[in-house]
């Protein structure tokens, strides 16, 4: 009998457990975890909404965890400032951005109708056919064209020129006709203006200034009292270097033809010096300059010197003066072939002192030479002179 009353209460109590587990997992929750927080839903919330179509019961399980202490009426009134405040300059700017875009597409309409009328008032103008002195239209090649043509080729054909007029001479012709014999000078030393006489130097002080390199007085006078004609070719402008030539020579009598900027070619970016233009037998033209680029039309004819930084200690002028007159003594009937052998050295003045080194050395040696076979000689008539 109490076997039995056992094992009924344990049945019972198995039974027991097993519905209240059943219970439980039925009722079990489901944790969800959004971006923004999370939400705590049950079984019975999701099933409901099936039924129902609403929104499941959402627990705010960081709320529950970490409660908030209600904020006090002076904190809230600040907040509430602040975002007044921030939506108040959010909308300021964002004004503003308009205003600023607004301005900047009535400059651009602005600018875009100035430059169509003064495109409009540049055709008019330039394309407009020449009349003569009677007012009369005088006929040309557009003459034919419709009469819109007619002003847009006037006007291209005048923008041409304009170019044409920047990247070329000034004039074909760039010196006067050689003087008739003996005025005439055999030679025309054409030299440049910039790091070859003078070096230009700038600052705050005095501005732009030009420093004589040595010797460049004593240059000159060497070079014009030995049948040179001398030509200042320089790249520079007119307006800057003019004066300066004007005290370096005041009365002229060294520097016989000034030539500038105007006178040059403008091609990639560099003005270049065209010898053909000079009117001269360009067998006896030399051209004296420091950049290869400004003489590459005629490179047998030019003479590259080291560029001159303004040192103190340069004597290039002096030995140049001597080479410039060695050439002239010789009578070199093309002075191209002289000029192609110093351009295969870097410094060709250097070249020419070691070579006047070397030419010294063998005048004394043949000076020795001489003395050492004339001794013998004299020894020998003396000898005869005293036996007799």
């Amino acid at each position: 009998m109490s076997l039995r009353k056992v094992l009924s209460l344990t049945k019972a109590t198995c039974c027991r457990a097993i519905a209240i587990n059943t219970i439980l997992y039925s009722r079990q929750n489901v944790c969800l975890l959004a971006p923004s927080t999370v939400r705590f839903y049950s079984d019975k919330n999701i099933e409901q909404k099936d039924k129902m179509g609403q929104e499941p019961e959402k627990v705010d399980i960081i709320g529950r965890l970490f409660p908030k202490a209600p904020l006090n009426p002076e904190d809230a009134q600040e907040i509430k400032k602040e975002q007044e405040k921030f939506e108040k300059e959010k909308k300021e700017k964002s004004e503003e951005n308009e205003k600023s875009w607004r301005r900047m597409k009535i400059g651009f309409a602005v600018f875009g109708g100035a430059m169509t009328v003064m495109g409009g008032c540049l055709v008019v103008e330039m394309g407009a056919p020449r009349r003569d002195e009677e007012g009369k239209i005088i006929e040309d090649e557009y003459s034919n064209l419709p009469i819109v043509l007619q002003y847009l080729k006037r006007t291209w054909k005048e923008l041409t020129f304009y170019e044409k007029m920047i990247k070329e001479p000034s004039r074909e012709k760039l010196l006067p006709d050689p003087l008739p014999p003996p005025y005439q000078p055999t030679y025309t030393l054409v030299l440049e203006f910039t790091d070859v006489l003078m070096h230009p130097d700038w600052s705050y002080q005095t501005g732009w200034r030009f420093k004589k390199r040595p010797g460049v007085d004593q240059f000159l006078q060497a070079v014009a009292n030995s049948n040179y004609e001398v030509v200042i070719f320089t790249t520079e402008n007119v307006f800057m270097i003019w004066p300066v030539l004007d005290k370096l020579d005041p009365e002229n009598k060294y520097i016989s033809y000034r030539l500038f900027r105007d006178s040059t070619h403008f091609i990639d970016g560099v003005h270049v010096k065209n010898l053909d233009g000079l009117n001269r037998d360009l067998s006896k033209v030399i051209v004296v300059d420091w950049n290869k680029q400004a003489v590459k039309f005629h490179p047998q004819n030019s003479l590259i010197l080291n560029k001159w930084k303004g040192n103190d200690d340069d004597t290039a002028l002096l030995d140049l003066a001597n080479l410039l007159q060695a050439i002239a003594m010789s009578n070199v009937t093309d002075v191209r072939e002289v000029l192609t052998y110093y351009s295969q050295f870097n410094d060709p003045i250097a070249a020419f002192r070691e070579n006047q080194r070397k030419l010294l050395e063998q005048m004394e040696e043949k000076e020795r030479e001489t003395k050492n076979a004339e001794q013998p000689l004299t020894r020998n008539w003396l000898r005869s002179f005293t036996r007799r």
